[in-house]
């Protein structure tokens, strides 16, 4: 089981948001955009921000870091780290059973993540076998997209994504994320998509439309 870092925003929480850091972050990143997404009282969450594992980058000259799978150049599909991906993917279906038996079901359960996180966000939260309440995907691409046809799950066919991105990023261009964007339309999917003024980042403008949607998708 992955270790992680849990902040809960009133007591007996009725909802989980499992939170996925990016690249050689770690599971503390996300922490303190918790109190500035100004969840109402009512609304109890527990958000759950577990720590990828230690693993070499190619990318980065092999240095090891926290990572959610190997990167080995910034373009092209072919060479996808897709065993990674599928090792992450069985991580996260773990820390949703985890939530299941602590007494919350997965359509009160939120996937997110940032970069490499909303990859496995939006790799996890497709091909899961219950319905959830939502997946958010910040800054990323659909990773696999080959193989979500076949894998998809009937139960999320209609779960709520919100797909945010900066205009100035140079690290996942915005036409990446729009591509995958295009690729779930394509195959049915809803997307409440939103592009903002920065680079590979967050800002406070994003901050407030994640509160909004959490808050609606939550209610």
């Amino acid at each position: 089981m992955l270790q992680t870092v849990e902040l809960e925003t009133g007591r007996s929480p009725t909802a989980a948001v499992i939170w996925l850091h990016g690249l050689g972050a770690d599971g503390h990143d996300f922490e303190p955009i918790v109190p500035e997404l100004d969840l109402p009282d009512a609304l109890a969450v527990r958000f759950v921000f577990p720590h990828a594992p230690m693993q070499a980058v190619t990318i980065n000259g092999g240095a090891v870091m926290r990572a959610w799978y190997d990167v080995y150049a910034l373009e092209g599909q072919r060479r996808e780290d897709a065993a990674g991906v599928r090792a992450s993917q069985s991580k996260v279906e773990e820390l949703i059973a985890r939530e299941q038996a602590r007494g919350i079901p997965s359509a009160r359960l939120v996937l997110a993540g940032f970069s490499q996180g909303g990859a496995i966000a939006l790799q996890t939260g497709l091909r899961h076998g219950e319905r959830l309440a939502g997946i958010m995907a910040l800054s990323t691409y659909l990773p696999v997209a080959s193989t979500l046809a076949a894998e998809a799950s009937a139960a999320n066919r209609a779960v709520p994504i919100f797909m945010a991105h900066g205009l100035d990023d140079p690290l996942i261009p915005i036409e990446r994320a729009a591509m995958s964007r295009r690729q779930l339309e394509a195959a049915g999917y809803a997307i409440e998509w939103h592009e903002y003024p920065m680079a590979h980042a967050v800002c406070m403008e994003e901050i407030a439309d994640v509160s909004a949607w959490l808050q609606r998708i939550l209610r």
